[in-house]
């Protein structure tokens, strides 16, 4: 169970600066979503995307 920070302290910082953990949950939260989410949802989701794979992938 991710126990970590939430969204509204990680929206205030760059995606650069999440940790894996944060951003393998929030990729698979927003991939349960992803029918549902407005222009603002997809692109945080299309970044963190990116940023897992800048970093090779998931573990």
């Amino acid at each position: 169970m991710y126990n970590g920070r939430d969204m509204t302290e990680l929206s205030m910082m760059s995606i650069k600066e999440w940790d894996d953990q944060e951003l393998s949950y929030f990729h698979h939260s927003l991939q349960q979503m992803v029918p549902y989410l407005n222009s603002e949802g997809q692109t945080i989701h299309q970044e963190i995307i990116e940023e897992i794979m800048s970093r090779g992938g998931l573990k």
